[in-house]
């Protein structure tokens, strides 16, 4: 839980938005904690006005080709350097768009332009648009993709014109960044001392924006009716556990604010583990990760192990497979890091936004529903196999055997064949609920795998049948909706009479207040990001294990998922 600490000089009144003093704006909670501070507002994007009515002379069709390419070549380059530079989710996201930046579909349908005679500028301008419509009306996690494709739209726009790169100013005093949308490269090279906050009129409890704010630890609310009316210079009071915005709100008021959640901060920084309820009941509290990196920063925390190891993040970039020897080095940094411990890997979960290349994807019309997670190995004979021995090798060498589990697992005989396999090289299976079906099947699945892990992100996106990237659908996508709730209890219950553990790996773990409601339906352990682990066992630890069953309860009965927010608050604090 992050506080920031109010700033001593106010706008003067002419300076606030048309909202009134006092006016809350209400939102979709994402990563808990309060923040005071005056509002900014991204940079000016380059203008989208369509220059160049005169086509470009045949003669000189090959140098503008050159001068577009140029242009991708140098925003995909500062953003490799920026990946190169940050660590965690922040580099997984610039190390995706930076790819994305030189994906040849698109750059390819600009290049068709330009040979026809339009100016690179229009050429990118057209092509994106292409490329964003057809995103749109994939749906699913493609449309995360087009706040990506727009962000390398103007960068590179930017670029041809000689205009400076677009993005998030550097504040001079802490501030709260509020934006329609903010893109990846944005969100990921934010410094916590200087962007306090995030609030956004778009995104989802699982979009980038999300992530970035969590891993950095501030608080951040999305999906807000009403920000765009927000002024920059205003001072507001951002609420990320309530999910508000206060537009110039009472400063003594705000104050008060701001110091009981820097005390509630200070708690949770203390907290040193291990994972339990006040009354000593255990629920392990561990880390996601994506390499070696991030699970090194990880042990700075309180985590007791990794609950969540995306390999594909590893390989996103890469054109061909990488080889055993190669995999088995990745993954034995992470189990170095947390030797002596409990460590899961998932095999690749790749495919709709997260495509590797080396997988041969198909063109899907609704890729969410498509080949990914565990489908890939059908297309791809020996991929699985080739992950597991490394997997196993990675073991075998660093002495630390970890549980290795399957992601988008929908049918009891795919639990079963893929158990087979990782037995076959001696390792601990699992899978994860992310489908619908596969919480519904929790018990029999269990005859045949030793544990379960439940994306709560995907799972939210299936029952609710919303895309989880989509604003307008962001209530629908809130981990706290009773169905989603609903089926994550179905699948606790199957643990613990099979005597088996259940975990929650979805940013759902990440909520302190919704971890203690999870330990309450019989989740066994919470993995999150590094940055909401300390938050997590802290308010774990005020509270009783009959405290995190009445919540359960009081969740599973409401109505919508602002209703159960309040009905566990209400027995939580």
């Amino acid at each position: 839980m992050t506080a920031s600490s109010p700033t001593t000089s106010q706008p003067s009144r002419s300076a606030l938005s048309g909202l009134g003093p006092g006016t809350v704006l209400r939102g979709v909670p994402v990563v808990p904690g309060v923040a005071y501070a005056p509002v900014i507002r991204p940079g000016r994007l380059p203008s989208l006005d369509d220059e160049g009515a005169v086509d470009v002379a045949e003669a000189d069709r090959p140098a503008e080709t050159t001068r577009f390419t140029a242009a991708t070549s140098a925003v995909a380059t500062r953003l490799r350097d920026r990946a190169a530079l940050a660590t965690g989710a922040a580099s997984e996201v610039l190390a995706a768009t930076a790819t994305l930046a030189q994906d040849r579909a698109w750059l390819g349908a600009a290049e068709k332009r330009i040979t026809a005679g339009e100016p690179a500028v229009r050429a990118v301008i057209g092509a994106v648009e292409q490329f964003v419509d057809m995103f749109t009306q994939l749906g699913g996690l493609m449309a995360e993709r087009v706040t990506d494709l727009q962000d390398i739209r103007d960068r590179v726009i930017a670029e041809l014109k000689g205009l400076p790169e677009p993005g998030v100013p550097t504040p001079a005093v802490p501030s709260i960044l509020c934006a329609e949308d903010l893109a990846p490269a944005d969100t990921a090279g934010l410094d916590p001392a200087l962007v306090v906050a995030l609030a956004t009129t778009l995104g989802g409890p699982t979009s980038h924006t999300a992530i970035i704010a969590r891993q950095l630890g501030i608080p951040c609310v999305v999906a807000i009716e009403g920000l765009d009316a927000v002024a920059a210079a205003t001072m507001v009071l951002v609420d990320g556990t309530a999910g508000t915005l206060t537009v110039a709100p009472d400063a003594a008021a705000a104050a008060d604010a701001v110091t009981q959640a820097q005390r509630a901060a200070e708690r949770a920084a203390a907290w040193t583990g291990p994972g339990a309820t006040s009354d000593g009941h255990r629920v392990a509290v561990l880390a996601n990760v994506q390499d070696g990196a991030a699970a090194r920063a990880a042990t700075a925390t309180a985590a007791e192990g990794i609950g969540l190891f995306r390999t594909e993040l590893c390989f996103l970039d890469r054109e061909t497979e990488p080889g055993v020897g190669e995999q088995a080095e990745v993954y034995a940094e992470v189990l170095e890091a947390f030797t002596g411990h409990k460590v899961v890997i998932r095999t690749l979960d790749a495919g709709s936004d997260k495509p590797l290349k080396f997988a041969g994807h198909p063109e899907e019309a609704n890729p969410a529903l498509g080949v990914r997670g565990i489908r890939i190995a059908g297309p791809n004979p020996g991929l699985l196999d080739r992950q597991l021995e490394a997997i196993a090798a990675a073991g075998d060498r660093t002495g630390n055997p970890p549980w290795v589990m399957a992601p988008m697992i929908a049918t009891v005989d795919e639990a079963e064949h893929f158990a087979a396999q990782v037995r076959s090289y001696g390792l601990t299976p699992g899978v994860m609920i992310e489908v619908p079906a596969a919480a519904l099947l929790a018990d029999r699945i269990l005859e045949h795998v030793d544990f379960l892990s439940i994306g709560t992100n995907d799972l939210a996106q299936y029952t609710m049948a919303a895309d989880r990237m989509s604003a307008e659908l962001a209530a629908l996508t809130d981990p706290w909706q009773p169905a989603v709730l609903a089926l994550v209890a179905m699948a606790a219950r199957a643990g613990a009479a099979a005597g088996k553990p259940v975990g929650v790996c979805g940013e759902a773990a990440a909520d302190p207040l919704l971890a203690c409601v999870l330990a309450g339906l019989g989740v066994t352990s919470l993995s999150a990001a590094a940055a909401a682990v300390q938050g997590v066992g802290a308010k774990l630890a005020q509270v009783s294990l009959q405290q995190c069953r009445d919540a359960a309860d009081g969740a599973l009965a409401a109505g919508t998922a602002a209703d159960a927010r309040v009905a566990a608050s209400a027995v939580l604090g």
